[in-house]
């Protein structure tokens, strides 16, 4: 299990809609804080809406979890009730009654009119305790046109100045097309918000798979390349669920090779597995027609092998010259060989695109001197949140640059200087496990290439 060789205390990309592995991208926060808004102001209907695995669960158990006390909530996950089992599933889960008292009490047998009575009765109770009722329905597209007329009917539970009942439904793209009905047009007037949950960008597919390795607590040494975050994009299209089953499946390619550098090769693999294809042109070395470019030139140099051959038999080939040209062999010059390289003298921020953080300027070396190495990073959007995360602590972080081919970036992050080891290891340990890959460094070691 990678999860093992990793260290994650917990896998990644789990397809459950943990809150804690909530990303924020600019849609999920905006339909949060609308949402939020909402129940908050005591609007009464909400809809949220999005694309088949969007996090749209995710997004209302996170939701959930920031009511305190004084809030009842209900999440209703099966959508293909009757009128009576809604109503049901909804006292249950306000409390109002037991699940034995739903199998064997008074409102096992209880009519509509009778279990609306009763949940009006407990919403009514939460008035002079200044207490809030939200329903929250999941699916909801899924719902049958009495099940969304008796929604509508609670909606309409209030008291002269306030609703007594908030209500969300979520559901896919197409709960809006069956909100137009015209059967279904008192409910669709009702709606006081309407917010959508969107695919996420090249940008928020990487912050979002570093989100979630961050959370996962593993080594900080696992990370992704610019290409293979390019590929997850265009595979998945930004919906979060295909992004977390490719990284999950190239997690454990990378693995079985014993990196933890996840390249574009393990992304491809991860792909296969899914039995996803690969779109033409996106894998390195790939022509535009999708044929690979170097089995195209080692077919041509085959063939010119081939006809140098036959050539030469006849006595001709002197006069033809070089039959490789005839098949169009690209003779250019291989680039040299790239040397191993070192830190440089002093941070250099590297001139990219993604290079969008300034570099910090550590301070001057001291003899004897220790640092927290907390890991090495070719992301600047992985730099930012570690930062982030470090600054709300208020350490002393600084980071180095590694020179490398253009194109190409590496930052590391450091936190120190400490006079003594004793002292830089008490830092370390009070980080906890979300760094459980930091160690600690004498000082004129910080720019050496090897550490990993």
């Amino acid at each position: 299990m990678y999860e093992d060789y990793y260290g994650f205390v917990q896998p990644p990309f789990s397809l459950t809609p943990d809150p804690r592995f909530l990303y924020r991208s600019e849609s999920h926060d905006l339909a949060l804080q609308q949402v939020w808004q909402a129940i908050r102001r005591k609007e009464g209907f909400i809809v949220l809406t999005g694309d088949i695995g969007t996090g749209k669960t995710t997004l209302c158990r996170t939701l959930l979890e920031q009511f305190d006390e004084t809030t009842f909530t209900a999440l209703v996950l099966n959508p293909f009730l009757s009128v009576e089992e809604l109503l049901r599933e909804v006292l249950l889960s306000f409390g109002v009654v037991s699940k034995d008292a739903l199998r064997t009490g008074r409102l096992s047998t209880a009519s509509k009119h009778e279990l609306i009575r009763t949940l009006h009765d407990f919403l009514l109770s939460l008035v002079p305790l200044h207490g809030s009722a939200v329903l929250i329905i999941d699916e909801a597209q899924h719902l049958s046109p009495d099940v969304l007329e008796e929604i509508r009917v609670l909606s309409n539970l209030e008291t002269n100045d306030q609703k007594l009942l908030q209500i969300v439904i979520v559901g896919q793209l197409n709960l809006l097309d069956v909100l137009q009905k015209a059967e279904l047009r008192q409910l669709d007037q009702r709606i006081s918000i309407r917010c959508s949950l969107k695919a996420l960008t090249r940008e928020e597919v990487e912050a979002y798979v570093t989100h979630r390795l961050w959370v996962a607590r593993g080594s900080t040494s696992v990370s992704f390349t610019p290409k293979a975050f390019d590929l997850v994009h265009a595979l998945s299209g930004g919906v979060p669920r295909v992004i977390n089953l490719l990284c999950d499946r190239a997690l454990m390619t990378a693995c079985d090779k014993q990196t933890s550098r996840i390249a574009e090769e393990h992304v491809v693999h991860a792909a296969g597995q899914l039995g996803q294809e690969i779109p033409k042109g996106k894998i390195k070395g790939e022509s535009a027609e999708g044929v690979p470019v170097r089995s195209r030139r080692k077919l041509a140099m085959g063939l010119a092998a081939l006809l140098a051959v036959v050539l030469l038999a006849a006595g001709v080939f002197a006069l033809i010259g070089n039959p490789v040209e005839l098949f169009g062999q690209d003779n250019t010059p291989a680039p040299p060989r790239v040397e191993q390289r070192w830190l440089l003298p002093t941070p250099i921020a590297p001139l990219t695109a993604q290079a969008v953080m300034p570099v910090t300027t550590p301070p001057p070396p001291m003899p004897g001197s220790f640092s927290v190495l907390i890991g090495t990073y070719d992301s600047a959007r992985q730099v930012e949140l570690v930062q982030q995360t470090l600054n709300q602590r208020k350490l002393p972080v600084y980071t180095i640059d590694l020179l490398m081919p253009a194109g190409d970036f590496q930052r590391r992050v450091l936190v120190g200087r400490y006079a003594t080891r004793e002292e830089a290891e008490r830092v370390r340990a009070a980080l906890g496990p979300a760094v459980i890959a930091a160690r600690v460094i004498p000082g004129a070691q910080e720019r050496l290439r090897d550490i990993p």
